[in-house]
């Protein structure tokens, strides 16, 4: 499996790129507009909140989808029964974030959203003709007006050796989104099923920026981006004494966008939050 790691700033890094997400669902940009030292003052500010007692003051909203999510209610992916072992909290700019926090989390946001706008138009660019006339509207159309986009900031916390038997910091599974955009974590741990069913490390030297597609595109482009499968796993040795952090922003369409014959977005999303466990 080739995960192709490409320089944002080279010439043919649309291409390139686009082609990476086309064979494997996922693609690596270096050299990127998210600003490091942004990221890394993130990782440092939300290890202090989840270790505070504050986070409970923001205990999620079912209805909304906002808020901090424990680890008692963390999801369970789809086809395990065993929950993942993370907390996390979800950010939408009309949400609730702690006050301070949300300079950065929504600089953070804005940033990594003008990002994502513009990898979804070159992938809109480079699919080809006959897969792009099943899309019910440019995808640069789907996330216009969109309220949906979700920063999650997530925390794996130290293993204690008591976790139950075949649990994982996340278990297997696709994102739901259209694109996901994800700054290397501050440790490692993320792997990508090939078409083989090996698990293969996915490079994440700190700096890079990883994405992958969602089943949302998935399903919109019948199969040619795939939605490749996932997981975090649980570290061994000194990694399984450090909290892992974690930053994806998960790029939405509208409610009403037609992804293909069978699903709108809003229904996509409301039943792929049921199957996980957080919305009734």
């Amino acid at each position: 499996m080739n995960v192709r790691v490409v320089d944002y700033r080279a010439a043919d890094a649309a291409e390139q790129f686009t082609r990476s997400l086309h064979e494997t669902g996922f693609g690596v940009l270096v050299n990127h507009p998210i600003p490091q030292q942004l990221v890394e003052n993130i990782y440092r500010d939300w290890l202090a909140f989840f270790g505070s007692e504050q986070k409970h003051d923001f205990a999620f909203s079912v209805e909304k989808q906002d808020g901090y999510f424990s680890p008692e209610i963390s999801e369970t992916a789809k086809g395990h029964t065993q929950k993942d072992i993370k907390e996390y909290f979800h950010i939408y700019p009309w949400g609730r974030i702690p006050a301070q926090l949300q300079a950065d989390a929504m600089r953070y946001y804005d940033t990594a959203n003008a990002l994502a706008r513009e990898l979804l138009a070159w992938v809109e660019q480079y699919t080809p003709a006959d897969i792009a006339q099943h899309y019910s509207e440019p995808l640069s159309n789907m996330i216009t007006g969109s309220q949906k986009t979700l920063l999650r900031v997530l925390r794996y916390p130290p293993l204690t050796g008591q976790e139950p038997a075949g649990s994982l910091r996340a278990a297997a599974h696709g994102d739901i989104n259209l694109l996901t955009i994800l700054p290397a974590a501050n440790e490692p741990g993320l792997q990508v099923q090939d078409m083989n069913g090996n698990w293969v490390d996915v490079p994440c030297d700190f700096g890079m920026l990883i994405i992958n597609i969602g089943d949302m595109l998935c399903e919109a482009s019948r199969g040619y981006y795939p939605s490749t499968q996932h997981r975090v796993v649980n570290p061994s040795g000194e990694g399984a004494s450090k909290s892992r952090v974690s930053l994806p922003l998960f790029l939405h369409p509208r409610d009403e966008v037609v992804l293909s014959e069978r699903y709108t977005a809003g229904e996509y999303l409301n039943e792929r939050l049921r199957e996980l466990g957080v919305k009734m």
